[in-house]
């Protein structure tokens, strides 16, 4: 019977000690890998806008806690957790800035650090709005991906630890698992680096570099035209004499270092001849057609390539409407993925530090977001008005205040009735008479 409960078999990581080597392009593993994807997040304007436009939604949302049942005691244990999202020593939308890294590098890494919440202190560790003496955050600062030096696991692959050489002292720390928050695009194999979104768009983004490199030499080349310098007829340049092979050196040097500006000039020794050579052609090649190519596709590996449409003379509204709502559909994924790490150990462990107070709650409360995309308030609208004729939809509170929430509108004063319906004049008599 206890041989049923041990565990056989390996999850079968590729991984040196705490190394992983799941990617099969050597220039995406480790540290270079996390400069590749730093360079291209960084670097590369269709990517840079890809990922502003990602976060920008990200940081729109609204975030809120949610209690797990109608008790006081739940309700009481939602307002605590909302409490400590917003009592932080870093807002909660610069904590989800940080954590939205995980798109860019795969993963991304939070230490948990407590307080005791004792009202206003100079000490940050006790400083707080609250003085209940309750157990809170302090901060969830990340443990930056450039500074990883190994994961630490046991026998049984199981994550234990990241240890960490970060400057400005360079020193190796190792954070226990149970201090860390650690975020994922996606799970393989239990790898805990996950998988960068730009992971499909490198190898476009690498053509499209070196054409755009390519490109730029040249149209230089172009313009101020290719540089020949000829030596005097009598001159041997490619002989050992010191004097020639100093005189083809500076020769080099000059043709090298030519450009077409404001401080363009050249001293020449008598008998040399300096002469600029122009293609007198057109390149057989369009490469803004195929640099635009290159970023659609980038686009296209996150499904952002709606954000190129008002680039070109094609496309239509409804084409963007549809790529626009599956955009938000996986942007919502992403934040499904964040709301889940914090309620499956940052909420448990907050809420059993402070287990006394909470003792009596249904279970734990959690950390809830918005959508990313407004409805189709024209939509929307049709949907009610045929379930309601159809009698499967009828007013109440908890749909007055989602359409009051969808529309943008006030929230419903407590003292109206059900559904918002004011009753007459002479129902109110009638019930004052009874």
């Amino acid at each position: 019977m206890s041989g049923k409960f041990n565990e056989t078999g390996r999850v079968g990581q590729r991984r040196m000690g705490g190394i992983f080597y799941e990617e099969f392009l050597p220039e995406l593993q480790g540290k270079r890998g996390i400069e590749v994807y730093r360079e291209m997040s960084e670097n590369d304007d269709v990517i840079g806008s890809i990922l502003f436009t990602i976060e920008m939604l990200i940081k729109g949302c609204e975030w809120d806690t949610q209690p797990a049942g109608n008790t006081p005691a739940d309700e009481e244990a939602a307002d605590f957790l909302w409490q400590c999202m917003n009592d932080m020593t870093d807002t909660w939308v610069d904590t989800i800035s940080e954590i939205l890294s995980m798109l860019t590098y795969g993963w991304s890494a939070h230490e948990i650090v407590y307080k005791r919440r004792m009202g206003r202190k100079k000490d940050i560790r006790l400083n707080s709005k609250y003085d209940d003496g309750l157990i809170g955050w302090q901060k969830l600062p990340i443990r930056s991906q450039e500074t990883l030096h190994q994961w630490e696991y046991d026998e049984s692959d199981n994550l234990i630890g990241l240890t960490q050489i970060a400057p400005p002292n360079y020193r190796i720390i190792t954070i226990p698992a149970e201090k860390l928050l650690l975020f994922r695009t996606k799970s393989r194999k239990g790898n805990p680096e996950g998988r960068s979104i730009l992971r499909n768009a490198y190898r476009s983004w690498y053509f499209k570099k070196r054409i755009q490199e390519i490109e730029g030499i040249g149209i230089e080349r172009d313009l101020a035209g290719l540089p020949v310098m000829t030596a005097p007829e009598d001159d041997d340049i490619w002989s050992d004499d010191p004097v020639m092979i100093k005189n083809r050196l500076e020769a080099e040097r000059l043709v090298k270092n030519i450009r077409r500006d404001s401080m363009e000039g050249i001293v020449m020794p008598q008998g040399w001849k300096l002469e600029l050579l122009t293609s007198g052609g057109k390149r057989n090649f369009d490469t803004n057609a195929i640099i635009n190519r290159y970023d659609t596709r980038m686009a296209m590996t996150v499904l952002a390539d709606f954000l190129m449409l008002g680039h070109s003379n094609t496309g239509a509204y409804s084409l963007s409407m549809d790529k626009t709502q599956m955009f938000a559909v996986a942007i919502g994924t992403y934040l499904d993925i964040i709301s889940e790490v914090f309620n499956n150990k940052a909420v448990p462990d907050l809420i059993d530090m402070n287990g006394e107070r909470f003792k009596g709650i249904t279970d734990y409360p959690k950390i809830i977001h918005s959508e990313i995309e407004n409805r189709n308030l024209g939509e929307l609208a049709d949907v009610i008005q045929k379930l309601s004729g159809a009698g499967f939809l009828s007013p109440d509170n908890q749909i007055e205040d989602y359409l009051r929430d969808t529309i943008k509108m006030p929230q419903r004063n407590d003292d109206e009735p059900k559904g918002g319906v004011k009753p007459e004049k002479s129902e109110i008599e009638e019930d004052n008479k009874e």
